[in-house]
């Protein structure tokens, strides 16, 4: 593990908990044999939640092997995109419709894999790979073309501030429920009132 990445860590455990999430949400450090290289912001996001708006940030990292020698190939590239939602209602669910879309389309093999200690929706095909999970307000997508599989030790570094919260078996069955959002207030009951005073409700619903 690089220094950078190894400093992070030691604060993280200094505080009794994971790694917070970067300030622009990607990793700006080399990751043992993956150099960063370029922070991007987008606007686009690939997993669309219904009334929940995001943001995507992404980072490129290179393969130190392949910089040395001067030379790139697809495989030597890999890519992380971090989206973070306004709110985690209804991430989990999208993610999974996505994935079992791109199932249906031929060419790619999409399961369930624990990957650098993490569980991912890992997608492979058309000359690509890449595993994909959520976490909170977050969908996390590590991979890139030319890849036979997605880099674990990536995927463990961006699963210390980004934890998965897939369950098991999450490609099967039904969709997970979607998040209730809270209850701006309590629904009416007509033996226990709790009247909305700035409406004058609490008056009528006495007089009927």
């Amino acid at each position: 593990m690089k220094a950078g990445v190894a400093a992070i860590v030691l604060i993280a455990v200094a505080c009794g908990g994971k790694t917070p999430p970067p300030k622009r949400r990607v990793l700006e450090t080399s990751v043992e044999s993956w150099n960063f290289r370029r922070y991007q912001q987008l606007v686009d996001v690939e997993v669309y939640v219904d009334d929940n708006e995001a943001v995507a940030h992404t980072a490129s990292y290179a393969r130190s092997a392949a910089e040395k020698r001067g030379e790139l190939a697809a495989d030597d590239v890999v890519n992380a995109f971090v989206t973070e939602y306004q709110r985690p209602d209804g991430i989990v669910p999208a993610l999974v419709r996505f994935s079992r879309r791109l199932a249906q389309e031929g060419g790619y093999q999409v399961d369930e894999v624990k990957l650098g200690g993490a569980r991912v929706i890992e997608v492979v095909g058309h000359g690509e790979a890449w595993a994909l999970w959520g976490s909170g307000r977050f969908v996390i997508k590590i991979g890139g073309r030319g890849l036979a599989r997605v880099p674990a030790n990536l995927v463990e570094a961006y699963a210390d501030p980004y934890p998965s919260t897939l369950k098991e078996g999450v490609l099967e069955g039904p969709l997970p429920a979607l998040e209730a959002p809270a209850p701006t207030q309590e629904p009416y009951d007509p033996d226990n009132p709790t009247p909305d005073w700035n409406r004058g409700e609490g008056k009528q619903r006495r007089e009927k």
